[in-house]
């Protein structure tokens, strides 16, 4: 495939298998996804990973200084170590010597190092991550926004994450009108706690989003929805119970397969349909979250992310590359919302 320009800096040092495993998936990437490649981090370990494989002598190293550790303060270890590998492909993006940044490290540090180094894009007080879910609708897949990055929300913050989801839903996964919902309790608008009755009634009047209600917590996957945003307390509980989930049932069918000859026979013969299950299931298959809202683009991956991981969430940053999804985000003229009043006493008539 010939190159289409994108030049995505990945920090080759972060992550539990670092450096073998993210160069590893880098290296493909630039194989097969026509997309160049900055590795970033010690050089001499980053020769050492690349000497393993043959014809990837092209991809560029950039040297960085330090890695910030799993058990490190974000913001604190930022700015003791400026030269650490997140640091450092961050300025590249800034510097417009790359187009996007991939990291499998802390997840906090990804997210303070964009803020500090890229800045948040106009009329976004927030960023949040978006993480691509699968549904029981085959290609269908569901945006949750936010899964991580800000705990502790606002109304408006969570109507800014429908919009970013909505644009990243319409321009990427090719959905037309994005069917956004809101993660809660029950259906009726006057469920859930402060924050959801409040943010419902931004959602409602919010011309610039399908907003069609509430979403329960069996609806996630059910293909009903196209974007469901919450805050990212619940969101990153979700978002790793379903990966638990989605672990769980592929040890299953792994051991519930038969044995012996009459296995081995099944399984090859079931080979295909359960390559298809694993993509859809495992979340390895999905590469990494988005972080949106920052001045870059820029994918989070797993800390235990090993080469086809970090293949995806180098795919992830290529498309988001070339659907323009920063461009878009901008092009939404984000206004700031005013957050409604209290609701009156009519919520009070609501069970929970």
């Amino acid at each position: 495939m010939a190159s289409t320009g994108a030049r995505i800096a990945i920090d080759a040092m972060g992550g539990d298998y670092a450096p073998h495993e993210i160069v590893a998936g880098a290296i493909r990437a630039q194989a097969e996804l026509g997309v160049e490649v900055l590795l970033v981090g010690d050089p001499e370990q980053i020769r050492s990973s690349i000497s393993q494989h043959h014809g990837s002598s092209q991809i560029e190293i950039v040297a960085a200084d330090g890695v910030v550790a799993m058990d490190e303060e974000p913001l604190v270890t930022l700015k003791r170590k400026p030269k650490a590998s997140i640091n450092v492909a961050m300025d590249l993006v800034k510097q417009g010597r790359a187009d996007a940044v991939v990291c499998a490290g802390h997840s906090g540090a990804a997210m303070a190092a964009a803020l500090l180094r890229l800045g948040r894009l106009p009329g976004i007080d927030r960023p949040a991550i978006g993480a691509v879910f699968p549904t029981i609708m085959a290609g269908k897949p569901v945006i949750i926004m936010d899964v991580g990055a800000i705990v502790d929300c606002r109304p408006k913050y969570l109507e800014q994450f429908a919009i970013m989801g909505s644009v990243y839903s319409k321009y990427v996964l090719g959905l037309e009108e994005p069917k956004v919902g809101l993660l809660n309790i029950g259906e009726e608008e006057c469920k859930g706690n402060d924050l959801a009755i409040r943010t419902h009634q931004l959602l409602r009047k919010n011309s610039r989003i399908n907003f069609i209600g509430n979403a329960e917590g069996r609806d996630v996957l059910s293909g009903q929805f196209d974007v469901i945003v919450c805050d990212g307390f619940v969101g990153n509980i979700l978002l790793k119970f379903a990966e638990a989930v989605g672990e769980v049932m592929l040890q299953i069918i792994r051991e519930e397969l038969p044995q012996g000859i009459q296995g081995q026979l099944g399984t090859a013969l079931l080979k295909p349909n359960l390559k298809r299950i694993k993509q859809r299931m495992d979340h390895a298959e999905h590469g990494g979250a988005l972080l949106l809202g920052v001045a870059g683009i820029c994918i989070i991956s797993h800390g235990s992310s090993q080469a086809p991981s970090i293949f995806n969430a180098i795919r992830l940053a290529k498309e988001a590359i070339d659907h323009q999804v920063l461009e878009r985000i901008k092009g939404n003229h984000f206004k700031k919302s005013k957050e409604s009043v209290a609701t009156n006493s009519s919520s009070e008539a609501c069970d929970s």
